[in-house]
């Protein structure tokens, strides 16, 4: 292996690992959510309020970031705004109220705002475009390891020295990652990988990217994978980071360790689902929304299948439906390669991050949406079989509405896949 090959190698493990702790943040509230229950007397609403101002941070973020990646650069934009994200760790693990809880959330919202989209703009910058969709499911592969991280083995860390010393801990290995990522990375690999034409344009003026961002959000198709990315990532992660451990934990009456496991298989089918679906739509069936649309369907089919479930329904069969849908979901990640596809290269952070926002404003607004309809309609018992149909019901009914929806966007992958 050359050295510039081993350097790209390093470069994505790296940017896999910030991308890894931006996906734990987000997760860790699902398994920890009885301990906040039992300590600070929260019901479902005040977890989910907790619980969404992460992505709700993120969500607003989203267009600065943009701004900031085509024009300052990834590694800068990820590192300083990584170090926000360490303050809001320590004021969560120290926090005593519901608004101290929130506010930690907002603050990590926001450092961890950069950190995939800084990624997938680093992989622009490294390698040529027809390798986008596989290596950047390879990233979101590698980095669903935060969510395996905030299943199990936090359950195991918080029973060793409590929820908040495991956050304390976090917060200075996030600190420690953030100082190596700021002494190892390079934004150019110097291994000419980088199309020449597009040298002069990678870093845009401000009113370039704004010129470009009005053209890009005049755009039918940008707001469709908007709208498909809201849904299709706000449901797959309500249900993974919150809503999943409630479900298992006292509706089908599962131990703590069983939920976790459970949430890790999930987070196996994300890390399976991603690579494939990537490696699909590259060179196999050379389409993008061959891919996105089945996936889609599949986990329409997937969430009616958890309304089947039951107490009574045998462990391994709920193993087999959480791993699936985490599967399913993987195809989403094909919509980064279909907006990239349709702005200049020099301005993929700006089309990444447009539809970014909507992909973690999904997750606030299920997250707390589902919340709310379950309160309201199931007051007093929102934590139940029947608010729970309700709930992943209506997050069926929005999917098979995309779905259809998606169908009226072009596409965008003008070449043969390879035999």
């Amino acid at each position: 292996m050359t050295q510039s090959r081993v350097c790209l190698f390093i470069g994505v493990l790296l940017t896999a690992v910030m991308f890894a702790i931006s996906q734990f943040y987000r997760s860790s509230v699902a398994v920890i959510s009885p301990n906040l229950m039992q300590e600070m007397g929260l019901n479902a609403l005040d977890l989910s309020r907790i619980s969404a101002a992460f992505f709700y941070a993120f969500a607003l973020m989203q267009i600065p970031v943009g701004i900031f990646l085509d024009t300052v650069g990834p590694k800068t934009a990820m590192v300083g705004l990584t170090l926000v994200s360490v303050s809001g760790a320590v004021i969560f693990a120290l926090g005593n109220s519901p608004a101290w809880l929130t506010f930690g959330r907002v603050l990590l919202g926001i450092g961890m705002a950069c950190n995939f989209m800084g990624s997938l703009k680093l992989l622009t910058l490294w390698f040529k475009p027809r390798q986008f969709a596989t290596l950047s499911a390879m990233v979101v592969s590698l980095g669903t390891m935060g969510n395996i991280a905030a299943a199990t083995p936090l359950v195991l860390l918080v029973g060793l020295v409590g929820w908040r010393h495991s956050f304390l801990i976090i917060a200075g290995f996030t600190l420690f990652l953030a100082l190596v990522f700021l002494a190892v990375i390079r934004e150019r690999n110097g291994s000419g990988t980088v199309d020449t034409a597009d040298e002069g344009d990678i870093r845009p003026s401000v009113s370039q990217t704004l010129t470009r961002a009005w053209d890009l959000f005049h755009r039918k198709d940008y707001w469709i994978i908007s709208l498909a990315t809201f849904c299709r990532y706000g449901i797959y992660a309500a249900v993974q980071a919150l809503w999943a451990g409630p479900f298992l934990i006292h509706v089908l009456k599962l131990p703590a360790v069983t939920a976790g496991n459970i949430l890790f298989l999930m987070s196996i089918g994300l890390i399976v689902g991603c690579p494939l679906c990537g490696w699909l739509s590259d060179s196999v069936v050379g389409a993008r929304k061959t891919i996105i649309i089945p996936g889609m369907v599949c986990m329409v089919g997937l969430l009616l299948g958890m309304n089947r479930l039951t107490p009574d329904s045998g462990v391994w069969i709920t193993y087999l439906v959480f791993f699936s849908f985490g599967l399913a979901s993987g195809s989403g990640q094909v919509m980064y390669a279909h907006i990239k596809e349709q702005v200049p290269r020099a301005n993929a952070g700006l089309a990444m991050t447009g539809i970014n926002f909507f992909t973690m404003a999904g997750v606030a607004v299920f997250l707390q949406g589902l919340g709310h309809v379950m309160t309201r309609f199931f007051p007093g018992a929102s934590l139940t079989l029947p608010a729970f149909h309700l709930a992943f019901g209506v997050c069926a009914a929005c999917l098979t509405g995309i779905a259809l929806l998606y169908g009226l966007t072009r596409e965008t992958l003008e070449r043969k896949p390879t035999r």
